[in-house]
């Protein structure tokens, strides 16, 4: 065999826990995990299939490439074959595998990432699809996943149901039906040659080697996970079904319904009572309560607290933590197309409840210790409570501490920094409060957090969070102005008020829309703000700063929805599906701000890289460290402004607990 300087690969495994539900670590961590087939190519050769399942062999020269850094390994979604064949590596052939850990890390059973690439991580930075059957359609290759793929998957790679028919097994092996094997075999060799066509057509596009650093990164925090304390989720579980059980009880007593759960059933009791409604979501629950009889508000919280879907979070680090209590793979990197950022996986770190009760610890203590009758005496809410409790069953391991760590305003600072608007910059110049500035600049009169005008602060911050990126009227709705107080005939003079104090970011929002328009219409390179805007072979890249692409797909000037010139691309859409969508100056300002942002947390997670970084979510890290390690040292080193943006005004800050929450 020719020496073995890159390959690609593709596996195809069993496993009795469910992937989707519980995360390839999970997965491949059970004693029933096994590799089925294994496709590699060497050098961009023939693509050969190694039956595993009938016993044939993986030559060793491929086993010891798996391991040696030197070689590079291709895969779509290159975690999956990294993670299984970390663990089939160490189970068959102990010998050949190595790992990257040092003694206090958590990562010790998995082959590092630092000589993987992941074509699908290419395909996302290049704005396309991330399923490996939706950019073989879009970039119109001739090799084409095969679409029986599902149905052999469901067929050999899950356990199946017994019946009679099958004669009670729970498992189909390839001799249960030779034909769908065979078919299989080449459905394995065929998802490499789509892989290698793949990477053959955006040949043109490289992904930068510093992305494939922040990759590599990004897998060594999901090989090394977050503990859980499992005490804290078992009790929690337990608690919200025997809460359930009390709270439909009561609902049943009152409302002398068959199933109080039921939408319909609720509905129409309601309505019986005189109270008509078209929906019980969330917030129209919260205004019936508003004027609501006390007969019907009692049966309306109830409702409420039966709502809560904190049970599902629980659940989720119930299915996908590991035997060593740490729940791993939780991050998608390049998981959102448009601005590079991660996104959250499994438990979804980036959607937990927020924590505002001020005896988090104590409540905490009486669920660890499943202490249910003073937990419900003591608050009004049980549901509500376990709810507020979630983000506190991560935990650092024994003798080490959590320091959580986030930066201060990240995208209004990056935002007045491309928009030159100098009054926002001096009030982060002088660590001032941006939400009682935005308000003094809007109104014209001092506003202090807990001091004059601190009324005008919340209208202030509201503003802020909805009007950077050319929202109006609608998005201050949708940000909960009117909930908040704000009145229908206040919104369009708060539109106007911020815009007038904030000239200089509604220019901004102009110039970026005239320098892709032009780029696009001119098939040219246009540049603003410092920031690049390039037409090439039907692609527009957008440069940033720190030297990483957006990229929007096909290109072109449409008409949208109001009748106005815009520009228009293909991609991932509000349905999920492939298809255009239109886009407009500020739009493009909200994704170059969140990309800036993104690269920002990036490059303090390499700074920090040293750390045991656990966690992040948009703007904040969860790092794992040793009791004696300096809170002030981290924030100073998140808190540094990457050499790529220099003059940007950073600050970030932090606080040190024995368990995950907001301060």
């Amino acid at each position: 065999m020719a020496e073995i300087k890159y390959m690609s690969c593709d596996i195809e495994t069993y496993s009795d826990v469910d992937l989707k539900k519980c995360g390839m670590y999970k997965y491949a961590e059970s004693p029933n995990f096994e590799i089925l087939l294994f496709a590699y190519s060497i050098n961009g050769g023939e693509v050969v299939v190694i039956d595993l399942a009938n016993n044939e062999k993986i030559p060793t020269e491929v086993i010891i490439a798996l391991s040696d850094k030197e070689v590079i390994k291709w895969a779509y979604n290159a975690a999956f074959e990294r993670i299984c064949l970390s663990e089939w590596l160490r189970r068959n052939y102990p010998e050949y595998f190595s790992s990257y850990s040092t003694s206090e890390d958590t990562v010790d059973n998995y082959l590092d990432p630092s000589s993987w690439r992941c074509s699908m991580v290419w395909s996302a930075y290049l704005g396309l699809p991330l399923s490996l059957e939706g950019v073989g359609a879009v970039l119109g290759l001739e090799e084409q996943k095969m679409k029986e793929g599902k149905d052999l998957i469901r067929y050999f790679c899950v356990p199946c149901k017994p019946t009679k028919s099958n004669g009670g097994r729970t498992r189909n092996l390839p001799m249960h039906d030779e034909d769908k094997w065979n078919t299989f075999i080449s459905y394995n060799r065929k998802d490499v040659e789509v892989e290698m066509s793949i990477q053959k057509k955006l040949a043109h596009f490289p992904v930068p080697e510093f992305v494939w650093k922040e990759y590599h990164l990004d897998q060594k925090i999901n090989d090394r996970g977050i503990a859980i304390d499992m005490d804290i989720v078992e009790q929690a579980i337990m608690m919200y079904e025997r809460s359930k059980e009390e709270l439909s009880e009561e609902m049943k007593k009152l409302t002398n319904l068959d199933n109080p759960n039921s939408v319909i059933q609720m509905k129409q009791w309601l309505s019986d009572n005189g109270l008509e409604t078209e929906t019980l979501g969330k917030k129209a629950v919260a205004e019936m309560l508003k004027d609501a009889p006390e007969e019907l508000a009692d049966v309306l919280i109830l409702r409420q607290q039966l709502a809560k879907s904190s049970i599902k979070k629980y659940q989720a680090m119930q299915n996908t933590v590991c035997t060593d209590r740490r729940a791993r793979g939780m991050f998608q990197f390049y998981g959102a197309n448009r601005s590079g950022r991660w996104a959250g996986r499994i438990i979804q770190l980036q959607n937990l409840p927020q924590n505002h009760m001020p005896d988090l610890e104590p409540a905490r203590e009486l669920v660890k210790s499943g202490n249910f009758e003073a937990l419900q005496m003591l608050y009004d809410s049980v549901p509500e409570v376990l709810s507020e409790l979630i983000r506190t069953a991560f935990v650092p391991r024994p003798g080490y501490k959590l320091v959580v760590a986030d930066f201060s305003a990240i995208e209004a600072r990056v935002l007045s920094y491309l928009a030159q608007e100098s009054w926002r910059n001096k009030v982060f110049a002088n660590n001032e409060d941006i939400y009682c500035a935005s308000a003094s600049a809007m109104f014209g009169v001092p506003v202090e957090k807990h001091g004059q005008n601190s009324h005008l602060r919340q209208k202030g911050k509201i503003a802020e969070l909805a009007l950077g990126y050319g929202g109006s009227c609608g998005a201050l709705k949708s940000m909960g102005a009117l909930d908040m107080g704000i009145t229908e005939e206040e919104l369009q003079p708060l539109v106007d008020a911020w815009r007038f104090s904030n000239p200089n970011i509604v220019q901004l929002w102009w110039d970026v829309d005239t320098a892709v328009k032009t780029a696009v219409t001119q098939k040219t390179t246009t540049e603003t703000h410092g920031i690049y805007f390039i037409y090439q072979s039907g692609m527009l890249f957008i440069k940033l700063p720190s030297g990483r692409k957006l990229t929007y797909v096909k290109p072109k000037i449409g008409i949208n929805r109001f009748g106005g010139e815009a520009v228009t691309y293909e991609g991932i859409g509000a349905t999920k599906k492939w298809g255009r969508i239109e886009s407009y100056g500020a739009k493009f300002v909200e994704n170059i701000v969140q990309a800036i942002s993104r690269d920002i947390l990036s490059y303090a997670m390499q700074t920090l890289s040293q750390s045991f970084i656990c966690g992040h979510i948009h703007d904040e890290l969860i790092i794992e460290c040793p009791v004696e390690e300096s809170l002030d040292f981290i924030c100073e080193q998140m808190g540094r402004t990457p050499p790529w943006i220099k003059g940007l005004l950073l600050r970030a800050d932090g606080f040190e607990t024995a368990f995950y929450r907001k301060d």
